[in-house]
């Protein structure tokens, strides 16, 4: 379309009318703006809800999105290396909670067109804002546990339960990890999956690998050695894997333990190596920058947690190769695991099973021994970016309402 202006002078004495300037205005064609995603998380560094945001934001093309990364409570200084077209806002709220309202200011000013939020108690503030959203603006939820083993742990506060139920229904999509936990979210919040996702965590498995040729430098003496990584926080269970240590060590003295991790449980767990006669046989390193530098030399990995949902330091663990000890720490987990080559379930949550499956494993692996574990397959990196973009396409593209 275009719009012609003619400026008619009044032209004396006969006072007629002709024309002094013609212009012609071409209205500037629309510019194709990429879609605005903004990635939310409490901060950056700590569990593996942070960990997937920021491979998110490392693997996202960058010719599809306009990409900005939402840091609630921390700073923009963290272990991930994030590329530069990625825009960081570090809103330093002391927080999640307290950062409600420099969340909405972030979000009215930057008008992204997609939020993805990737823990639980960001995603209940999330949802009850998103009322005061920009009109149009998507919202998808990454839930990163399993809702009823978390509730029925007491570990939440009483109205958590109501939070789900009165927050989640409005999100375009909840983004589970397994099939399982997705059943699991839709009886906690008595509906249908209709709006349910269920991704791949995305893991750096060539990465992986690749560090798996170093020196065993993380280890010394004959072990056998035992890595867990994680949390050190209840549901993590490292109280159950250091009483199971205790039992190991009856029957294999030199057997050794490291924990990689940090949390509200270290002063307690260091008290029970203490009491267990166990202080030179455990180690806690803190957190490390890239727990996979500990693969080499370990003789298995473990999984003690009490409940999880797909937790990536087991996904980095088989994409090692390392052999696998765990509980059935959630269904999702049990059934990813169950029946595969170089992996021992045990039987319950309990140190006593732990204890048992451990020795079990440990008699019968080689030294070093290695093992291919298909399954870790569909958690490429490439793959899980691919199918998480495939998602926001599709949200974004859904006509709204």
């Amino acid at each position: 379309m275009c719009i012609i202006f003619v400026h008619w002078q009044l032209c004396s004495p006969s006072r007629s009318f002709r024309p002094l300037v013609l212009y012609l205005w071409v209205p500037p064609k629309p510019m194709n703006r990429l879609p605005r995603v903004l990635l939310l998380i409490p901060h950056l560094g700590g569990g593996g809800a942070e960990q997937v945001t920021a491979m998110l934001a490392q693997g996202f093309a960058r010719k599809k999105y306009e990409l900005h990364l939402g840091i609630v409570t921390g700073t923009a200084q963290g272990p991930e290396r994030l590329p530069s077209p990625v825009a960081v806002h570090a809103l330093g709220a002391r927080s999640v909670r307290a950062g409600a309202f420099r969340l909405l200011r972030l979000i009215r000013n930057l008008k992204p067109d997609l939020i993805l939020s990737g823990m639980a108690h960001l995603n209940f503030l999330v949802l009850l804002l998103r009322p005061l959203f920009p009109q149009g603006t998507r919202v998808l939820v990454r839930q990163n546990g399993t809702a009823s083993a978390a509730l029925a742990s007491r570990e939440l506060p009483a109205y958590t339960r109501l939070l789900y139920r009165l927050t989640y229904p409005h999100a375009d999509c909840v983004i589970c990890q397994t099939p399982a936990m997705a059943a699991d979210l839709a009886a906690v919040l008595g509906t249908t999956r209709t709006r349910m996702a269920v991704l791949n965590n995305p893991i750096q498995v060539d990465r992986i690998r690749t560090t798996m040729r170093q020196d065993p430098a993380w280890w010394t003496g004959p072990g056998p050695h035992l890595l867990a990584v994680g949390r050190l926080s209840r549901e993590k269970g490292f109280d159950l894997l250091v009483q199971a240590l205790a039992v190991i060590r009856e029957q294999l003295p030199n057997a050794d333990l490291l924990i990689a991790g940090s949390g509200p449980e270290e002063t307690a767990l260091k008290l029970q190596c203490r009491r267990l006669g166990l202080e030179a046989a455990v180690r806690f390193p803190g957190n490390l920058q890239d727990p996979s530098e500990c693969f080499p030399g370990a003789s298995v990995f473990v999984l003690s947690s009490r409940h999880e949902g797909m937790p990536n330091a087991l996904l980095e663990a088989a994409a090692g190769g390392l052999p696998i000890v765990a509980l059935p720490a959630s269904l999702g987990v049990v059934d990813l695991l169950r029946g595969q080559p170089g992996v021992w379930l045990a039987s319950e949550i309990s140190a006593a099973a732990l204890a048992s499956a451990l020795l079990t494993a440990l008699r019968a692996l080689q030294p070093g021994e290695r093992f291919a574990h298909a399954f870790i397959e569909p958690f490429r990196f490439e793959r899980a970016i691919r199918a998480y973009q495939d998602l926001i396409d599709a949200t974004l593209n859904h006509p709204l309402g």
